[in-house]
C-alpha cells in the first residue's frame, strides 16, 4: 500500500466512479505519495498547520496508470525514495481514507489505525 495526503475537501469532490487529481499532475506528472515509514517526512514540510487533511490508502496494484518508485521532488537529503503515481487516482484503487492530523508539540505521524497494521 501506498500513501497520498490531500484535503478533505479535495477527496469528498470525487464521485463514486471518479478520479483524483492535484496540479502536481501537470506541474511534474505524477501524484506524489509515501508509504507508511515516510509519510510524516513530506506532510512536516509541506503541511504543517493544517487541519483538513486525509490520508488515502491506495492499492498500486489498483491503479491503472504507473507507479515508480524514485528520488523526491525536490530530493530527500537521506536519499529516500517515494512512490509516485503517473496519472490519476481512481476511487476504486482507494481502499481506506484515514484521518491526518499534526500530533501534539507539532509535527506528524501514521494514524493509528494505520500503525497497529
Amino acid at each position: 500500500m501506498i500513501l497520498h495526503i490531500c484535503g478533505a475537501a479535495d477527496w469528498a469532490d470525487v464521485g463514486e466512479d471518479g478520479e483524483y487529481l492535484e496540479p502536481s499532475l501537470d506541474e511534474v506528472g505524477f501524484l506524489h505519495c509515501s508509504d507508511f515509514g515516510t509519510v510524516h517526512l513530506p506532510a512536516d514540510v509541506r503541511f504543517r498547520g493544517r487541519t483538513d487533511l486525509v490520508l488515502l490508502e491506495i492499492d498500486p496494484a489498483k491503479l491503472d496508470v504507473p507507479v515508480r518508485w524514485e528520488e523526491g521532488v525536490p530530493p530527500h537529503p537521506a536519499g529516500i525514495w517515494f512512490p509516485h503515481v503517473y496519472g490519476p487516482i481512481r476511487r476504486a484503487a482507494v481502499v481506506g481514507v484515514h484521518e491526518f492530523a499534526e500530533v501534539a508539540g507539532g509535527g506528524f505521524r501514521l494514524p493509528d489505525s494505520l500503525a497497529r497494521r
